[in-house]
């Protein structure tokens, strides 16, 4: 095929565009978020705390959350429901801990097979009482509001969600509390909670909340949401003779891993119009490489976890050996994204070997025509969209209307610069 050329914009974040509704609502005041993702996930969170309450206006231009404060929440008269969003479910969870009522939060097939034990672990020690309905560690899950007091919760895994879930329960505790990670997840909870009015500071993998803060409602413009840009700065780089411009992609060091993987790999990628106050962004001018196989492990892997699918497609075009390593958790995501990317990439040719904790893919093969289960995964739909593209041959992507999850101008975007 001709290359790619041209310039996108990435829609809004999701995590942040999902933290930006929690907070605002949390928050005394008007809060007016620009740029927002208007996917189905960060809809639910939309859905469920006007269910709690929450006046909240979704117009083309903005979002307008009329906050109440951090007692201003009412009770729902029916479950909560959170779609496929893990996000919404375990950030949501920590706040409905400490309140004065009792919710359910159920939400679909793939969210009810998603653990749950990771964050009722540390919500209960802070004296939660929350439980799995269907006694299996998931969801639906029934809270019933308690009085909270501060931990110091030392989480057996880097996980952002984990870590915001115990720090909004901490909002409503009676003492400092903290998070100590083993490597640092994500960090836009921390920083939109500071931006708000929250005092909340970090010690290296440690993150520490004082509780009862007073939260004025604030105007956040969302960045674009660098998982999604992807897609694109992978196809960039594979296609021959292409030329992308991204415009305001977030490039928070938490989440920049596949910058640094791609550019390690021999990526082509210039960052443009770099803004550093806030959430760090760049525009990403990318141009076709050719690459080559690297090691990816330890304390990167937080900061990529989402992109492995679409490093796994680079790593296939890739000339040499891309071995992954510490990223088990991408057993339990949507999918089990180890168990399908090695199926159906071996499905198009490639030649990957899954293991315990990741994969290792021989790189160079040439990719033909498949049909692909993208197993109700978003990030599964859109990597092997972009292998498509190199593949010779027809390849069908089931659920690829799953995009809407996250992308919903997913394939119109990629068409336009096909162009």
């Amino acid at each position: 095929m001709t290359g790619l050329h041209g310039e996108i914009t990435i829609p809004g974040d999701k995590s942040i565009s999902h933290r930006a509704v929690m907070f605002g609502a949390l928050a005394d005041g008007l809060t007016q978020i620009t740029h927002f993702l208007q996917g189905a996930d960060c809809l639910s969170t939309i859905d469920c705390f006007r269910r709690l309450g929450i006046e909240i206006e979704n117009t083309p231009e903005k979002i307008l959350i009329h906050g109440k404060g951090l007692h201003g929440l009412q009770a729902s008269a029916s479950a909560l429901d959170v779609g496929n969003s893990g996000t919404t479910t375990r950030l949501i969870s920590g706040i409905l801990a400490a309140q004065p009522f009792e919710t359910v939060l159920d939400g679909d097939d793939s969210i009810r097979k998603r653990p749950m034990r990771r964050i009722m672990e540390p919500l209960s020690m802070m004296g939660a009482d929350l439980i799995s309905i269907k006694e299996n560690d998931c969801a639906p899950l029934r809270i019933r509001g308690n009085a909270l007091h501060g931990i110091h919760y030392h989480s057996k895994v880097a996980s952002a969600q984990v870590k915001s879930a115990v720090l909004l329960a901490g909002l409503y505790a009676d003492g400092e509390t903290k998070v100590t990670e083993p490597a640092v997840s994500r960090n836009h909870s921390e920083i939109m909670l500071r931006y708000f009015g929250a005092d909340v500071h970090t010690t290296g993998t440690t993150a520490a909340i004082k509780p009862q803060p007073h939260l004025t409602g604030q105007s956040v413009t969302v960045p674009g949401d660098i998982s999604s840009a992807a897609y694109f700065i992978a196809a960039g780089l594979l296609i021959p003779n292409s030329e992308i411009l991204i415009r305001n992609v977030g490039i928070n060091p938490t989440r920049d891993g596949i910058l640094k993987t791609a550019l390690a790999m021999g990526g082509d990628i210039t960052l443009l119009n770099e803004r550093r106050e806030g959430e760090p962004t760049a525009d990403l001018l990318v141009k076709s490489s050719s690459l080559h196989g690297i090691t990816i492990e330890g304390d990167i892997i937080p900061t990529l976890i989402d992109e492995i699918p679409i490093i796994n497609i680079m790593a296939a075009a890739a000339e040499g050996k891309t071995v992954i390593k510490d990223a088990a958790e991408l057993k339990v995501k949507e999918s089990d994204r180890i168990k399908v990317m090695v199926q159906y990439l071996t499905t198009m040719g490639a030649e990957i070997t899954g293991t315990d904790d990741g994969m290792i893919i021989e790189g160079g093969r040439p990719l033909h025509g498949a049909v692909i289960d993208s197993h109700l995964d978003h990030r599964i739909a859109m990597s092997f969209s972009i292998a498509a593209l190199l593949a010779e041959g027809e390849t069908k992507i089931k659920g690829s209307e799953l995009v809407n999850i996250s992308y919903p101008s997913f394939y119109d975007d990629l068409n336009r610069l096909r162009r």
